[in-house]
């Protein structure tokens, strides 16, 4: 880490101000030259003109010298805000560059402050998270693992672990004699504990982690009960081609919507019925598809038409479906009904009009979200989180048995598995190359 690094850490394209960010050794001495400054103070927001190297004025900007280590990346820091737009951000980049800076990797910033101790990889994820966070609720969320909600977890169910492993290792130097039931009954009863807990932070995850990335929300029906227009409703422009023939929708159709204060991905799906040509089929399965991968289930029914062998085959689809947030919707609300409401009598739906007056739905979904947001629990962020997690209870249940049959030793072993799967979780790897690929799939600049 030796090398100094350069890069634009704001979005390209035009805004009021961009931020180039130097972080390594030289930072100062680039920032000097940069700047035509012998002195930066630290800390104190300078107004300085920046040159380029044939000493041509770049601009006039803020520049801001962050002392090592008391910076996000445990090195010293210069930061440039200079006026908006990316010519004169990427002149200023240029010039730190000409000067022997190079160009940093993606996430490499945070890395660095990883490295330096500056962060654990709770807080590195949670960065990376909250940059794609697609709701307030999500951004509070990770807001609780910067501040260290999950490192704590950890360090505290790590601790509860160690301590018990101690335990062990002292009546094993003891062997003759007998473990004190007391002694027992606590180990296990903390074990248990952490099991549970551990049970419900993974179920609370899989809940939520359309906070973050965004919920999935799949429209589904027969044909031609209003799908591709209730997209293009909620969209507030014609996406989606609408006719009255039957089939016209043969492909998904994915864009992202604001449902409140939540951006989801709504999902118009081809109509579900037994099709005649191979096309149509392929959207046909395409659309089952999109049930399996959705968290929300919008079924829309025609109340204009009297309930028939395709609507049941809708029915059915959502009796199969478990684990899933099912709303049901009867379109055409504005017309004469004949739809027969009782044989959605396993569910409530709710009167809508695609093309006038869909409130009472997007009132549902955003009530929905909400309700999924104010879910208290620990969250775990990413894949590698989860895994982690449930190894280590995996470990904890197999140091069990050993445990309440006086096998001390094969009970150390397997709790040690334990305290190193969940340590993982903010403690560093021993790869280099596992923790590239993490940040590699940070932002450039950040």
């Amino acid at each position: 880490m030796s090398s100094t690094i350069a890069a634009i850490a704001t979005a390209s394209g035009v805004s009021s101000i961009s931020i180039i960010r130097v972080s390594g050794d030289d930072a100062l001495t680039l920032a000097s030259k940069i700047t035509k400054k012998n002195s930066i103070e630290p800390r104190v927001a300078h107004l300085s003109s920046l040159y380029n190297r044939e000493n041509q004025l770049i601009d006039q900007a803020i520049v801001i010298y962050f002392e090592n280590p008391k910076s996000f990346t445990g090195e010293d820091i210069v930061e440039f805000q200079c006026h908006g737009g990316m010519i004169v951000a990427q002149e200023i980049l240029d010039t730190a560059l000409a000067y022997g800076a190079r160009l940093a990797e993606p996430g490499e910033f945070s890395k660095r402050a990883f490295l330096n101790g500056k962060i654990d990889l709770t807080k590195a994820e949670a960065i990376a998270k909250l940059i794609e966070a697609k709701s307030v609720d999500a951004a509070k969320i990770l807001a609780k693992q910067l501040k260290g909600d999950l490192k704590n977890f950890i360090d505290e169910s790590r601790e509860a672990m160690l301590r018990a492993t101690a335990y062990s290792e002292v009546m094993i130097d003891y062997a003759e004699e007998d473990i004190p039931d007391d002694i027992l009954s606590n180990i296990v009863t903390q074990l248990d504990a952490l099991i549970l807990k551990i049970e419900n932070i993974v179920d609370a995850s899989h809940r939520r982690k359309g906070l973050i990335e965004g919920f999935k929300v799949a429209i589904v029906g027969k044909p031609n009960v209003g799908k591709s227009s209730l997209l293009n409703g909620l969209l507030s422009y014609e996406r989606a081609i609408v006719s009255d023939i039957a089939g016209t929708t043969r492909d998904t159709i994915e864009e992202q919507v604001r449902i409140g204060s939540h951006i989801i991905r709504l999902i118009d799906t081809a109509g579900i019925r037994e099709a005649s040509d191979t096309i149509e089929k392929i959207g046909v399965e395409r659309s089952k598809e999109s049930i399996k991968d959705a968290d929300v289930i919008v079924a829309l029914f025609d109340a204009s038409r009297a309930f028939d062998d395709e609507d049941q085959k809708i029915v059915d689809i959502l009796n199969d479906t478990q684990e899933k947030h099912i709303i049901t919707a009867l379109n055409k609300s504005d017309l004469a009904i004949e739809f027969d409401i009782s044989m959605l009598k396993n569910y409530k739906p709710i009167e809508v009009s695609a093309k006038h007056n869909f409130k009472a739905l997007t009132q549902n979904l955003e009530d929905l979200f909400n309700t999924i947001g104010e879910d208290e629990e620990l969250m775990l962020i990413s894949t590698r989180q989860i895994e982690a997690v449930l190894k280590t209870k995996q470990a904890i249940l197999e140091a069990k048995e050993p445990l309440l049959n006086g096998e001390l030793e094969f009970f150390s072993y397997h709790l040690q598995d334990a305290i190193t799967a969940l340590g993982s979780i903010s403690k560093p790897y021993d790869s280099e190359e596992v923790l590239d690929k993490m940040f590699g799939e940070f932002c450039l600049g950040k």
